[in-house]
């Protein structure tokens, strides 16, 4: 599931619980064994499920231009096939216990996911283990796995919001790692083969470059007994990823018009936002809120929805990443109606810019996003993600308990004064996907 770690972080639903009640019952510690892994244990004796997530730093910013694909393709062959099982007897082997083990890529990492009652506890591990430490990358799993990459970046370049989407990456970004899709393009996948493959698992996929997480019925001992017995042998590397290029720096609108036969234009306007490890990011988070991150009673919503009707829907996001990412406002509108929604969005912003926020509107975005923060944790699985994010993101394990400080302590002058540091509705990057002919696009607004 991608992006899952990043927007665990981001997004939310209300909720009447505070963080400390949800937070008081796991026991969470951090070891860190002998060949360098992280080991984050939370004991929750609720329910006998276990949930275990490993996050290696192999995401797919470490692709290089002549191999983008390649990190997504590694992590996707994981589950197909080692020196020891097929992939047909590891997927029979999991599902027989009715659990489930997946991989997953996203820019800055990867992902393997195990769920297991707790009786299949050691089955689980003993397959997890040998996905992570015995792929074979068997070239007809390659081959196969090449040929449905590339029938899915089909799919997106036929999908409006999609290519809005690519688009925008793509001219915001430019060289930048950032810039690409985590599947690579059509003309790189065929030529990520096994040994490219297999240097780059030998490459990046290390303990020491490792974060795992197990959250359930099973204590500190007895999970540090158990990963140690099974990700013991898990040798250590040096690590030494390339520096990612640098993105260019937008200093005027910049508007992308791509032509395509629908009755829809598709937009994504916006321009580079900032990472997770921005000081800011807790008053961005209250500024999007109020901005065009909370859904209905959002400012953006509210103008080009409900009193305008140019929209079924408008949000306005955040991507904060381990490196600065974008800020972005996305719609869909009548073709004719672009230029106006493209307008409206302007306004909108310079007002917030010009005006700031209400008491009211500090006051119910600080409610939402704190109220809702306890169900990033109520169940196991939830839990299992949010204690990886923390650990990426360096953010300690008593995040649950500094949230709502961090979240309250944030005032109406921090809220205008980020807005009109991150927002600039001056230099921007505009991406129109519709029939262009109906749109007759505007250069200014």
């Amino acid at each position: 599931m991608l992006k899952v770690l990043l927007m665990i972080l981001l997004s939310g639903f209300s909720f009447s619980a505070g963080p400390a009640q949800v937070w008081a019952s796991p026991a969470t510690q951090r070891i860190t064994l002998s060949n360098g892994l992280n080991l984050i244990v939370a004991e929750r004796n609720q329910l006998p499920t276990i949930h275990i997530q490993v996050l290696v730093r192999a995401g797919a910013s470490l692709d290089q231009a002549d191999t983008r694909g390649l990190a997504n393709l590694t992590a996707e062959l994981l589950p197909q096939g080692t020196l020891n099982r097929t992939a047909t007897r590891i997927s029979r082997d999991i599902e027989s216990v009715g659990g489930a083990l997946s991989s997953a890529t996203d820019l800055d990492y990867a992902t393997i996911g195990l769920s297991v009652l707790k009786k299949d506890l050691a089955l689980g591990l003993d397959l997890l283990a040998d996905i992570l430490l015995h792929p074979v990358f068997d070239q007809q799993e390659i081959e196969r796995k090449v040929t449905e990459l590339k029938a899915r970046l089909q799919r997106m370049d036929e999908e409006p919001r999609q290519i809005a989407r690519l688009a925008f990456d793509k001219n915001l970004f430019g060289n930048h790692p950032y810039a690409y899709p985590i599947e690579g393009s059509l003309e790189t996948l065929p030529a990520l083969t096994h040994n490219r493959i297999k240097q780059f698992y030998e490459t990046y996929y290390r303990p020491n470059n490792s974060i795992l997480v197990i959250v359930g019925d099973v204590h500190q001992e007895e999970a540090s007994r158990l990963i140690q017995a099974h990700l013991g042998g898990w040798k250590p590397g040096p690590i030494s990823p390339p520096l990612p290029a640098p993105a260019p720096e937008l200093t005027k609108p910049v508007i992308i018009k791509i032509d395509r036969p629908i009755s829809q234009a598709n937009l994504v306007w916006g321009h580079e936002g900032v990472s997770r490890s921005n000081p800011d990011f807790y008053a961005l988070q209250v500024m999007n809120y109020i901005l065009g991150g909370g859904g209905f009673v959002s400012r953006l919503m509210d103008s080009i929805r409900d009193n305008l009707g140019l929209t079924y829907g408008i949000y306005s996001h955040f991507e904060a990443r381990q490196q600065p990412g974008s800020f972005q406002i996305g719609l869909q509108t009548k073709n004719q109606k672009a230029n106006q929604a493209i307008s409206e969005v302007q306004k909108e912003l310079k007002k917030f810019l010009d005006q700031g926020i209400t008491p009211t509107e500090l006051a119910e975005a600080k409610a939402y996003l704190t109220g809702s923060f306890p169900l990033k944790m109520d169940t196991n699985g939830k839990l299992v993600q949010l204690l990886t994010a923390m650990e990426f993101y360096g953010l300690g394990l008593d995040y649950p308990e500094k949230f709502p400080g961090l979240i309250n302590r944030v005032t109406a002058e921090e809220v205008l004064r980020v807005a009109r540091k991150y927002l600039h509705p001056d230099r921007f990057l505009l991406v129109v996907v519709g029939n262009q002919k109906e749109i007759n696009l505007k250069e200014s607004w």
